[in-house]
This record gives C-alpha cells, structure tokens and sequence, in this order.
C-alpha cells in the first residue's frame, strides 16, 4: 500500500478506534526549541518532572533508529460532570479536569497500542516497521509534536489549543521508521488575548507560550513540601492541578464532549470530601483515587493541599480535626501544615490550644526551620486571639 493510501487508511482506522485528532509530521529533530528550554532551566522555570535528557527532548533520532515520521493523537475530555456529589457534614475540595477519570495516560496508551496494530495489520504485518508510542512522561514535547503534526497551536498558556476541542485534550505520539507526507503546522491564532496570562493568580505564564513552572499552581499542588505561604490561598479548594488558564480561554468557551466513557468523573473522587481525606489510610486511598491520574504522586501532597482547602474554605468545624492530625499524624509536612491551619481557623484561643501546640512544636525538628515556622505563625495568631 502506498504511504498517502496508508496514511488515510491510518486516519480512517483511527477514527474506529475513537482517536479524536490524528496528525502527522516529519522526525526532524525540534532543535529551534533549545535556547529557550535552556533559558528556562537557568531562570529556575522548569519543575524537574521534564524528561532530563535535553538531547533526547529535541532529537527523536538520539531515542529511535532512524525515524522517518511522527504520529500524534488527541483526545478530547470533559469539562463539566453530568452530576454533582450531595452535600454532606463536610466540605469538599476538587480535582483539575485532566484528572478526571481514568488516568488519561493509560487511556492513551490503549488508543496507541490500538493504532500500532491496526497499522501494522494495514502494512500487512511487515516486520521491519517499528514503533515508539509515547505519552506525557515520554522524552519528546508533546505540544510541539501536536503543533507541528497540524493538530493546533500553542496558546500564550502554553497548551495545544485544537479549533474543535479547544485545549481540553490529552496528547500522545507514535515515532515511526514509516515515512508520511506531513501535515501543515497551525500558526498562533491567539492575537492580542491575553486573558489566561491576566487570569493566573501567581502570574506564571510569561506571556510568550512559556511559563514559569515553578509557579504554576498546578506544580505547587504536585510537591510534596511545604507548599510557599503566597500559593496556599490562590489554590482555593483545588487539592489537584489548577485550570484557571484553560477555563478563562476564548476557544474553551462551550467546549465539553464525553465521547470516552472512561473519562468520565466520579463525582465522589474528583469532589472528594476535605476532613474524611486527612485521616484516609493508603489502601481506601488507592481504591479511591489510584485509578486518576492526580494520584500519581501519593497521598501526602494531596491531605496537605486539603489542609489548605479547609483553610480558604473558612471552615472552622475541621479545628478538632486537624488537631488530632497535630497528634497522630507521622509525616512532619501534615503536622505543621495542620498547626498553620488551625491557627488560620480558630475563633478563639485558650491556654489549653496554646499550650497544644506549643507542646506539638517540642516533637518537631528543631532543626528543620520551615516545620518550626508553620507553628511559629500559628502561636503567633492564636496568642492575638487573646
């Protein structure tokens, strides 16, 4: 089968297999990225979750023998959950759109590994044709595999913004030693908007399609630190990712299909209730939360970002809560993000607070200033409660 045939019987396929955007583009290595990653990584942008290997980012030939095409895929997700969760006794926080569902990096996978059989069985079996499916934690980019295959452009937020899906899509790539025609990259189409670098609360984005990782509220979400004083209220009630620069976006306005059933949100785990979530062991844990793909950095960063949630929720019935996380608790970051807390919501102080916490302050590493400061601010407000 000639290659243009095989390319339309790709895309024909792909469409069976419920790949929403396919595109192709050349395995030219992305060289004219370099100064600016390297740029990035001096200014202290970069999180440290990149692919290390900046060689290995820029050329698909130092990570597949002689490639001659790349294959990317979209997947368009929800936006808006068909049900709500009840109200209960608790508050709740929420989970960012893309980890709604099914973690979207398996879901990926099973669409490409669908697609690498579907074309190996079109190029009749042929054994010398090979394959490189990647998603995410891969080494290429994948917005610039996407831009450049003709699937969208990247918007002043750095995301693939696609003109039927808006940016509310999940990327993949296949690297291929089958060569295609390419399909035509799609220029910029934001103009003079501006509106998602306006709209984010630690002002991240830089304005150009780059961002400052470090200060991306997604990011902060994901450490497993104590999260920065000047982060926690901007994070609202969102114990996962952020979608502030997506939701303000022109091209997302309307945007929400539900064409894969295994992207669809549980209500009770993407709305998950705050004070049930701090004491949560990490087998009810996985069973909950490990099928999402805001799980992948454990439970911790996730019971500490609730702590904060509980907090720019002004909701003061979690004080005996979080005091008993004070006492119980193993892990010094809960402990001392739950002093802050409790001296954020308290109403009132009483010697016996005071002297709670101030006796949980002797437990801690006197060593380690950034524990001893989250106590230290709560003494601080609780003893001007007086």
């Amino acid at each position: 089968m000639a290659n243009d045939q095989l390319k339309q019987a790709i895309i024909a396929a792909s469409k069976e297999i419920g790949i929403d955007k396919i595109g192709f583009t050349t395995a030219a290595d992305f060289e004219h990225l370099r100064p600016s990653l390297v740029a990035q990584k001096a200014a202290g942008h970069t999180t440290g979750f990149e692919h290390q290997n900046l060689d290995e980012r820029l050329n698909p030939d130092l990570i597949f023998d002689q490639p001659q095409s790349i294959i990317a895929i979209a997947l368009a997700y929800p936006t808006r959950m068909k049900q709500r969760p009840p109200r209960t006794e608790y508050r709740r926080g929420q989970f960012a759109r893309a980890s709604w569902g099914e973690d979207y990096h398996n879901i990926l996978r099973e669409k490409m590994t669908a697609l690498i059989a579907r074309i190996k069985d079109l190029a009749n079996n042929d054994t010398t044709i090979d394959f490189k499916p990647m998603v995410d934690t891969g080494e290429l980019i994948d917005v610039a595999v996407a831009q450049r295959a003709g699937l969208g452009f990247i918007g002043l937020n750095g995301l693939l913004i696609t003109p039927e899906f808006g940016s509310y899509v999940y990327l993949g790539e296949i690297i291929t030693n089958l060569a295609f025609t390419p399909d035509q990259p799609m220029a910029s189409q934001c103009g003079t908007c501006r509106r998602c670098v306006e709209a984010c609360p630690p002002q991240a984005l830089l304005g150009d399609g780059r961002l400052n990782g470090q200060r991306c509220l997604s990011y902060q979400t994901q450490t497993k630190g104590i999260m920065p004083a000047e982060f926690r209220p901007m994070i609202r009630n969102v114990i996962y990712g952020c979608d502030i620069c997506q939701i303000v976006c022109p091209f997302n306005k309307g945007k929400d299909f539900h064409f894969h059933e295994d992207m669809e949100p549980d209500p009770e785990a993407v709305m998950p209730e705050l004070v049930p979530l701090l004491t949560m062991n990490n087998h009810d844990f996985k069973v909950k939360f490990g099928p999402m793909a805001g799980s992948w950095r454990g439970k911790k960063p996730l019971q500490r970002n609730a702590i904060i949630a509980l907090v720019n929720l002004h909701d003061h019935s979690a004080v005996p809560n979080l005091l008993a996380v004070i006492d119980h608790d193993p892990r010094p970051v809960i402990r001392a993000t739950a002093a802050w807390a409790v001296g954020e919501l308290a109403l009132q102080a009483n010697p016996d607070l005071i002297d709670f916490i101030k006796q949980a302050l002797t437990k801690e590493d006197a060593e380690n200033p950034e524990i001893v400061q989250e106590y230290q601010q709560a003494l601080t407000k609780l003893t001007a409660l007086n």
